[in-house]
């Protein structure tokens, strides 16, 4: 697609996706579906279930259940095969009620051909997002224009082999440009997660972050202090907590039954996902997971053993409790743990999101490539920088996590650097021209400093796992 033809065809999704569409007779009853949302030159759709039936569109996928991306898909689906993950499959069926005889769940890393494609084949990829979340890698030929968009594929009917990377939502890192599937190959049109794409948003990584929420519950429970210091300064925190003196360790022991003196943890989670963290922070504290009856189905819906087995019906045997991360603020904290009658002496909240990072203050909003790269590789993150919210107190203490399971602006450039593709589509803040124009601007950065480091060469990173 030319840069005018890609410009008109922005303009076109643009109009389609209007906040202020309702459908008519008029219209055809339906929202028509930008080109991003169609792969080039395939029947196959991604995400895009809100459209309803697409024109020669012969399978729809789903890349996880997350309330955005499945968008109108419900009981009433009839528009044609959902492909997707074994735990999306058993979320969407369980959650919205999808009938079985729709969802064809698909195996993980293994080459699957769709039916009714023209030959395509697909292979999932685990994400890095939330529970059952995968990348789509499809190969393939053109075979027909579907789809609402004016703009068509001079290549439909040629025997050339297209290859399509479908993000979805993804946390970036070493694994994914390292997956057999992956490696070596020219991906000619990559559909990225681009929630993060800009350089305010470095936050630091999912693996380091985990681990300090899990050492920063352990030090909390057993009353230890965060004696470390940050900047020359010590901890203010330090005097929150109460050490039991040895001479009052009999009295302590006998008033064991009469006070409750025990610590909750309470950990904001959306209906899927944040799961990692909660279960570090258990297998920290060696304690069970309670949350209530609706939560607990959905988890058990995600086929992992380790969390089920940490799962009780029981919230005063339960040390971490699960709730909404809107919950997770000081007054309705307090309300919640309210309704356990003063059975805790104190209470912990995390509050895990990517919105609470904030980047270092006098940090460059236009750093070059090389800057992001070594800036966010020179930073570590552990216990010690998680810090409490305003407004906590010696009994009730909030933390922001800045924890996110979409990929940092840092991971975004080692991701596209590391890749060897033709074209990128953002999926996400596309409504703006101003901020497509943005973040096109990075990927042309993106793309002249990979050319400067002799083509697609993979970023050095730090482990498996992350950059």
């Amino acid at each position: 697609m030319t840069s005018y033809k890609e410009n008109e065809a922005w303009k076109e999704a643009s109009a389609v996706e209007d906040r202020n569409f309702r459908p008519t007779k008029a219209n055809g009853g339906r929202r028509k579906a930008p080109f991003y949302k169609v792969l080039q030159g395939m029947p196959i759709a991604v995400d895009a279930f809100r459209y309803g039936t697409i024109p020669n569109v012969t399978a729809y996928f789903l890349t996880h259940a997350h309330s955005d991306h499945y968008t109108n898909l419900s009981a009433n689906w009839k528009s044609g095969p959902i492909y997707c993950s074994e735990g999306t499959a058993n979320l969407i069926k369980h959650m919205l009620g999808v009938d079985s005889k729709w969802v064809h769940p698909l195996p993980m890393d293994t080459p699957i051909t769709i039916p009714n494609t023209g030959g395509v084949q697909v292979t999932l990829i685990e994400a890095n997002h939330c529970p059952g979340s995968c990348l789509f890698l499809f190969e393939g030929k053109q075979t027909v224009n579907a789809g609402d968009s004016a703009y068509k594929s001079p290549y439909v009917g040629s025997a050339k082999v297209f290859r399509y990377l479908h993000c979805g939502d993804f946390r970036a890192s070493p694994q994914h440009v390292l997956h057999p599937a992956i490696k070596g190959k020219r991906i000619d049109h990559v559909y990225l997660d681009t929630t993060y794409l800009d350089p305010k948003y470095c936050f630091p990584p999912q693996p380091q972050v985990i681990s300090a929420c899990a050492e920063l519950a352990k030090r909390l429970a057993q009353g230890r202090p965060p004696d470390d210091t940050q900047g020359g300064k010590p901890r203010t925190m330090a005097g929150w907590f109460t050490r039991v003196d040895k001479s009052d360790k009999g009295k302590e022991k006998a008033k064991e039954s009469d006070a409750p003196g025990k610590t909750l943890f309470v950990v904001g989670t959306y209906s899927i996902g944040k799961e990692r963290i909660v279960k570090a922070i258990a297998k920290a504290l060696d304690t069970k997971v309670y949350c209530d009856s609706r939560k607990a189905a959905i988890l058990r819906c995600e086929n992992d053993p380790e969390l089920d087995a940490m799962l009780t019906t029981d919230p005063l045997a339960g040390g971490v409790h699960l709730v909404p991360l809107g919950v997770i603020a000081s007054d309705r904290l307090k309300q919640y743990v309210d309704r356990w009658k003063g059975r805790y002496s104190k209470v912990i909240g995390f509050r895990p999101t990517g919105w609470t990072y904030t980047q270092p203050s006098g940090s460059d909003n236009l750093p070059s490539i090389p800057t992001v790269i070594s800036r966010s590789q020179s930073r570590s993150f552990n216990y010690a920088n998680l810090q409490p919210m305003r407004n906590s107190t010696s009994t009730l203490q909030v933390y922001g996590v800045p924890y996110s399971e979409h990929s940092s602006f840092f991971e975004l450039t080692c991701f596209a650097l590391s890749l060897d593709w033709g074209r990128m589509i953002a999926t996400v803040n596309v409504g703006s021209e101003t901020s497509r124009g943005k973040m096109g601007k990075w990927v042309e950065r993106w793309e002249a400093e990979r050319k400067k480091r002799g083509g697609a060469k993979i970023v050095e990173h730090r482990a498996e796992d992350y950059w």
